[in-house]
């Protein structure tokens, strides 16, 4: 399928070759992608073996993967062919799987469309529920455009057995502001490759929060870049990762025109044998800018012996006028402290360890401005923790 922009980013400065080794070329031709052996710096950390062929597009494309949007008013869905124009108008594809994705997601019925109108203020979320029906391999496409000075909140849910990648496009207009909550509550044996890309415009607002805490691998990408100046774009990320699992997040924020801002903060826990949390956060500073102010942190929190967890920010920046630049990262178990603490007043060792994973994820959960997914989440990550008790 001929998409948009077929071939290689182009760059700023003129040349083919990134100035920075966190921007890649990007392609919609899946054959511009070898199929990643393991020794990639960007599949590292992956087990290939565990995506079910999603990355080298073997031909098993039998999954059964349904969407069912419910919209409030002023917001309309529909559904897109391929060959749309506008689909794939926010990025490149940089990995094979992406571009395995928008090649191929018409097969399963076209690209998702949501629009908030401009100038609508929604009060009542917008609902996407991704369903997968067997363990057959499907692709899917989604695109959430927020008109400009337009308010809504969007609810991204996956739920069900399948071998899944897509590709979800955000873009926020001029003056509008966009809430995202993608939560990943996957089936035990699914398998889920991830990829959002966001355009963030002029004195507009992004908000994400991606939710990680089904199925059995679940690699999740958001990318964020600016069209204008005064653009915000915060990234929350919460997963719990039990016996076995593998959740990996690779942000990238790319503060590519002056004066925008970001913040990013991922909070994971880890609870049982061979559980694995990766997370790679990436902020690329473009040369020439000025007025950025950007921030990254992930911490996470080992509960039991077996588990393993990669953290790995990386900060680049091509310019001497920033406003603020930084990040951090932390690993490691519950502190004893803490649990001595509420001991020592009489509260059992298991209820301490609830009460203290529950203050842990409280303050980004409570972000959260849907109340019954606040509820919902919580009471989940401490159904996660009651089986290691």
């Amino acid at each position: 399928m001929a998409g948009p922009n077929l071939g290689v980013k182009e760059h700023s400065h003129g040349g083919e070759l990134p100035i920075s080794k966190l921007d890649v070329h990007g392609s919609f031709d899946v054959d511009a992608f070898p199929v990643p052996t393991g020794r990639e710096e960007e599949w590292r950390f992956t087990p290939l073996r565990r995506l079910r062929g999603l990355h080298d597009g073997r031909d098993i494309k039998d999954g059964v993967v349904s969407v069912e949007v419910t919209a409030p008013e002023g917001v309309t869905h529909e559904t897109a062919a391929s060959g749309d124009p506008r689909l794939g108008t926010t990025f490149l594809p940089t990995d094979r799987v992406s571009a395995l994705a928008f090649r191929d997601f018409g097969t399963f019925g076209g690209a998702t469309v949501v629009t908030v109108a401009k100038d609508a203020q929604v009060a009542e979320p917008a609902y996407i529920k991704v369903t997968g029906e067997n363990q057959g391999d499907a692709y899917g496409h989604i695109l959430v455009r927020a008109e400009a000075h337009s308010k809504a909140t969007v609810v991204l849910e996956y739920a069900g057995e399948a071998v899944y990648a897509d590709n979800v496009e955000f873009i926020v207009e001029d003056g509008a502001e966009l809430t995202v909550i993608s939560l990943q509550d996957w089936g035990r044996d699914a398998v889920h490759v991830g990829h959002h890309y966001t355009k963030v415009g002029r004195d507009a607002r992004f908000k994400s929060f991606v939710i990680t805490l089904g199925g059995d691998l679940v690699r999740m990408s958001p990318k964020v870049g600016y069209t204008a100046p005064g653009g915000d774009a915060e990234l929350h990320g919460l997963y719990f990762t039990g016996d076995g699992q593998h959740h990996e997040h690779r942000s990238l924020i790319d503060h590519n025109v002056s004066h925008t801002r970001s913040r990013v903060e991922y909070k994971g826990a880890l609870s049982g044998e061979g559980a694995h949390g990766v997370w790679i956060g990436d902020v690329i500073i473009g040369e020439g800018t000025e007025g950025t102010d950007s921030y990254e942190y992930n911490r996470n929190l080992a509960l039991t012996d077996g588990t393993r967890v990669d953290s790995v920010p990386n900060l680049e920046i091509f310019t001497g006028e920033v406003e603020g630049a930084g990040h951090a990262s932390a690993s490691g178990r519950l502190d004893e402290i803490h649990l001595f603490y509420l001991r020592s007043r009489g509260i059992p060792e298991d209820e301490a360890r609830r009460l203290v994973i529950r203050g842990y994820f409280a303050e980004l959960i409570g972000r959260i401005d849907v109340p019954e997914l606040r509820e919902r989440i919580m009471a989940e990550v401490e159904e996660k923790l009651a089986e290691h008790e």
